[in-house]
């Protein structure tokens, strides 16, 4: 049996009696340096520090022996608890938790939980605490990361962003300070930081509008992205291919449709796959981007759905995509050119699916009265394997 405690900044005075009782009478604990230097001398238990990287020693601890492990705060919240569940199983892992930093952080804030995203950037880029609206705890990764958070938001225009920085929470040296994104200069952060923003301006809206992204013309406009992303029809944490990408619109979208949605965008052109990785950071979204399809296939992580937005009647692109995409997968392909619909309508007819055509008019200043301007047809096939 695996037993991980959740500990504080407090250390050994927040703990509970089962916690204490646990950590006076274990035989080994493992944990990170910080964690291991709370424990006082009550705790006898031979103390080992995890090495680094630290998956291959978890992969190797004896679960059928009694072991004990401290982490911080509550070992579920993107901690190490979830991770050792998945290794060994619900059954010989014990989690006996503390009060969480985003417990705490909101309790400082006034803020609700529920009504708080929470991100860990532990292990993830700092461009992924970009929101456009809302109010998040996130989990930096070190005394620096406020400042890079702070600057990524200025640069995308949510300077005015509210920005508290919690040192230490719960410990004795728990320190807040607050001000604005575009001022955040600090350098003098603790390590043991969490950052609360409430981002502004609160500009949450789905489909986004063209504008908002970088582009040179070759984008999926909004109105064809509402449809398209109804057609991919993706579900939490779900992995997309967006072929021919061009601002990778579409994966962009996608990404911000549910929790943990990820995207591989494929674009042969560099100076798009530059405006590709712009739109990621400002939108804070987890997108690879790669080099042109299918070339650029072999070695990305394999999709639940693709989307092929641009390069159809490039050799080979369809019937890759078809190859690469699993049982139950979803493929959705718009296309615009003569040539393009005839690659897609002979797809068709040897697959199935579902066939739209889809045709969008603007109202244009026509004389003293107003006229229809057509933008150019769009055909969609979307299929699942």
């Amino acid at each position: 049996m695996i037993v991980v405690v959740g500990i504080g900044a407090d250390g050994m005075a927040g703990l509970s009696a089962i916690s204490r009782t646990e950590l006076q009478t274990a035989t080994v604990i493992y944990g990170a340096e910080r964690q291991l230097k709370l424990l006082d001398d009550t705790v006898t238990a031979e103390r080992r520090q995890w090495p680094s990287p630290m998956m291959p020693a978890l992969q190797t601890l004896p679960a059928d022996d009694r072991i004990h492990i401290v982490a911080s705060g509550d070992p579920l919240m993107h901690g190490i608890g979830g991770t050792l569940i998945r290794l060994f199983g619900p059954e010989k892992v014990r989690i006996i938790p503390h009060v969480s930093a985003v417990t705490l952080a909101c309790a400082r804030m006034g803020w609700n939980v529920h009504d708080t995203e929470v991100i860990s950037l532990v292990s993830a880029p700092p461009h992924t605490a970009v929101r456009r609206g809302g109010q998040a705890i996130v989990l930096s990764q070190n005394g620096s990361t406020p400042k890079a958070v702070a600057a990524l938001l200025t640069k995308h225009g949510r300077g005015d962003s509210e920005f508290s920085v919690l040192e230490q929470l719960g410990g004795p040296a728990e320190c807040r300070r607050d001000g604005i994104a575009r001022q955040w200069g600090e350098d003098d952060v603790d390590d043991l930081n969490v950052i609360a923003i409430r981002y502004l301006p609160d500009e949450r809206v789905a489909p986004l509008p063209d504008d908002v992204f970088a582009h040179d013309g070759q984008i999926t406009k909004q109105g064809i992205r509402a449809v398209t992303l109804a057609a991919l029809k993706p579900r939490p944490g779900q992995l997309l291919w967006d072929v021919g990408a061009g601002s990778g619109s579409i994966a962009v979208e996608w990404c911000r449709s549910w929790r943990a949605c990820r995207a591989v965008a494929f674009e042969q052109d560099e100076k798009r796959r530059r405006n590709i990785e712009s739109n990621a950071e400002a939108f804070g979204v987890n997108i690879g981007v790669r080099g042109a399809a299918p070339d650029q296939f072999d070695g990305a992580p394999q999709p639940d759905a693709i989307f092929i937005g641009g390069g159809l009647t490039h050799p080979g692109v369809l019937d890759a995509c078809l190859e690469q995409l699993p049982t139950g997968g979803r493929l959705v392909v718009n296309v615009v050119t003569a040539e393009s619909e005839l690659v897609l309508l002979q797809a068709y007819s040897r697959l199935k699916g579902e066939l739209r055509r889809f045709q969008l008019y603007h109202g244009e200043p026509l004389g003293a009265f107003t006229g229809w301007r057509p933008r150019h047809p769009v055909t969609q096939w979307a299929v699942t394997k």
